[in-house]
């Protein structure tokens, strides 16, 4: 057997304004820009990668910004609800900031723990979980979030599905077993406490399929500990699905699928990381494009919306 998934790699997705989308992540919410790149099938935009300070597996949101893209329509077949891990001790902190910035916030209790859920700027629902069992921190060295208070990566997602015999299927195939039922939510797990660790699916089998848009989740990914196990699980998926052949995304490398309830499913390598190509001390400040685009760099920056990031403060 390969090496076990243990958790969630990175969520990509879809925003409009690519300042917009910057500001909001790393100025409200606090997390780093590790790495700015283009989007290798569209490289007449950027693709964004949030995270922790160094864009830890299991920390990473990215996006695509494509400028006055259209807002999508959360549906089924769709990851609805992305969530962050943070401290207990640390909701009321993010619930008072949050409303700071005149955020709709709604506070609730699921599985016994606090949850915060809020749009943002393209209307895509964000989640911020306090629970006793959130990992250290690894904060942003230019973050406005008080170290303490830094959101530790992701506790999981929630996948919008009309029925979820044949996800939960794909699921346990994958290591991840179900552990609680509350209601139509079903929470599927994998051993251990890494980051993203908790897939949730949310069940209406009169639910409308969604469109992919601006504020929609584009795919998740799980991840692969290195290129050895990833073919051994591809090996194994493709007996149920088709898988793609392995990509390279210079920072991991990828294979994808989709699950039968319609969600894009990824599965990326931890190495080589974002460190591969710019010092961990000014990630995401310059922008990085692969060697096989290189070429074209003039073109493609001329292209690109000029964006500036804020830098709040270097942490000691």
């Amino acid at each position: 057997m390969p090496k076990p998934i243990v958790g969630l790699h990175h969520v990509t997705a879809i925003a409009s304004d690519p300042q917009t989308n910057l500001d909001f992540y790393t100025e409200v919410l606090g997390l780093r820009l590790v790495k700015r790149t283009v989007n290798f099938d569209d490289p007449g935009s950027y693709h964004f990668y949030f995270g922790d300070d160094a864009g830890t597996p299991g920390t990473i949101l990215t996006f695509f910004p494509w400028p006055n893209a259209m807002r999508g329509t959360p549906g089924v077949g769709e990851v609805t609800l992305t969530a962050f891990s943070a401290p207990l001790s640390s909701i009321d902190f993010w619930e008072q900031r949050l409303l700071g910035f005149n955020l709709p916030v709604e506070r609730s209790t699921r599985f016994e723990e606090t949850v915060l859920t809020f749009p943002d700027p393209d209307g895509m629902k964000i989640e911020i979980v306090g629970h006793a069992g959130a990992a250290p921190a690894n904060p942003a060295r230019f973050s406005p979030v008080p170290p303490e208070h830094a959101l530790r990566g992701f506790f999981g997602v929630t996948l919008f599905l009309k029925k979820s015999e044949e996800t939960e299927a794909i699921l346990n195939t994958m290591g991840f077993t179900k552990r609680a039922e509350e209601g139509n939510r079903l929470r599927f797990s994998a051993e251990g406490t890494a980051l993203g660790n908790h897939i949730d699916l949310l069940l209406n089998p009169e639910g409308r399929h969604g469109r992919m848009g601006a504020g929609t989740v584009h795919h998740i990914a799980f991840r692969a500990a290195d290129d050895a196990s990833q073919l051994e699980w591809r090996e194994i998926l493709d007996k149920h699905l088709h898988v793609t052949p392995v990509l390279d995304r210079t920072y991991f490398h990828s294979i994808y699928f989709r699950e039968p309830g319609g969600v894009l499913f990824e599965l990326a390598t931890d190495p080589p990381g974002f460190a591969l190509d710019e010092p961990i001390e000014s990630l995401g400040e310059a922008l990085r494009i692969p060697p096989w685009l290189e070429q074209q760099r003039t073109v493609i920056e001329q292209r690109l919306p000029r964006i500036e990031l804020h830098k709040a403060k270097v942490l000691a």
